[in-house]
């Protein structure tokens, strides 16, 4: 039963996706595992929505480690509990809370022993910047421990580099690359513990920087992400900006595109009024950018269905059915008509 909850509420999340996102390119899907114990080890620019994108694109059901904030109420954790995801204490919820990720890392032992699989974000926050933060231990502390446990696993790692072309921005458009399998039973060593940390957390963060835009954090970061930006490059497209970045070559100043659909998108508010007023509301208590896609996401996909569903009803009874459903579909029309046709310019 609950495999089927599971499933139901990914297929929920994968059709709301659809009508958000300009496009998803996905790459290297053939490199997951069809069995047997798997760890996504992926980038984290965009909050919430980075798990949503990943999961709705991988076949097999994952479980999830999520920030243990977002368990403080007794509803939402029974929720979450349903749908795999698992807390994880950090320094910031008190040193008295850490103690709590053991019995959390023993739960993952067991996932890789029944040959599931785990996402989690080893960079450790949510962050905008182009480029790969250092990973955390976090995620060797687990394989490893699930291998100390259980000597006869085979844990394989998938890095999975998440690019968007604007975070906050919508339609989305995003890149999504699964990299090559990892063997963490190739880097585990006992007897050299901290020795075999460091050797696959390289191993995984070099891989992250090729299956994500990566701008090395240093002095000339933000020139060279402005000339990227004035390029108007397509970040989705990872392997050629990279190649561009390690170049030095950046194309000249571009002019941005005009976006003509622009009054569908005016007709689109006009007609989805109370939804967007919800939105603006919620919109001026979001204090991090990397939070913006994440909560109009999550109010359009409630909103949106709720108001249309009862807009539908109200022409129903003035017009009968027949312009109630051209109603319906006129709107889903304009709406999947902006979203996958209208530009996409870099952020400013």
């Amino acid at each position: 039963m609950k495999g089927i909850w599971y499933n139901f509420i990914r297929l929920i999340i994968k059709i709301g996706l659809f009508f958000y996102t300009k496009r998803i390119k996905v790459s290297g899907k053939n490199n997951i595992p069809k069995k047997g114990a798997v760890l996504f080890a992926i980038n984290h620019p965009n909050g919430l929505i980075d798990p949503l994108i990943a999961t709705t694109n991988i076949k097999r059901d994952n479980h999830y480690l999520v920030r243990a904030a977002s368990f403080k109420k007794p509803v939402v954790k029974k929720i979450l509990g349903s749908l795999n995801l698992m807390p994880i204490y950090r320094i910031r919820d008190g040193a008295s809370q850490l103690g709590k990720n053991q019995e959390i890392f023993e739960s993952c032992f067991d996932i890789f022993n029944r040959g599931e699989t785990l996402m989690i974000f080893p960079e450790g926050s949510h962050n905008r910047k182009r480029t790969v933060r250092p990973l955390s231990k976090g995620f060797t502390r687990i394989v490893f421990g699930a291998l100390e446990k259980y000597p006869d696993l085979d844990i394989k790692i998938i890095p999975v580099g998440l690019t968007y072309q604007n975070v906050s921005y919508y339609p989305a458009k995003v890149s999504l690359n699964f990299g090559k399998p990892i063997s963490a039973n190739d880097f585990y060593n006992p007897e050299k513990l901290n020795i075999s940390t460091v050797q696959l957390k390289n191993e995984v963060s070099c891989q992250l920087k090729k299956l994500s835009v990566h701008i090395k954090d240093d002095e000339n970061y933000e020139c060279t992400l402005a000339k990227l930006n004035d390029a108007q490059v397509d970040f989705t497209n990872v392997e050629l900006v990279n190649k561009i970045i390690l170049s030095g070559n950046i194309p000249e100043k571009k002019e941005a595109n005009t976006n003509l659909l622009k009054p569908i998108f005016y007709l689109i508010l006009l007609n989805s009024f109370i939804p967007f007023l919800i939105w603006k509301k919620v919109s001026k208590k979001i204090d991090e950018i990397e939070f913006i896609d994440t909560f109009r996401f999550t109010i359009n996909k409630v909103t949106f269905p709720i108001f249309y569903s009862f807009q539908t009803w109200i022409i129903h009874l003035f017009f009968g059915w027949n312009i109630a459903g051209i109603y319906v579909l006129t709107s889903l029309l304009l709406i999947l008509l902006y979203t996958k046709l209208s530009t996409t310019n870099t952020e400013a």
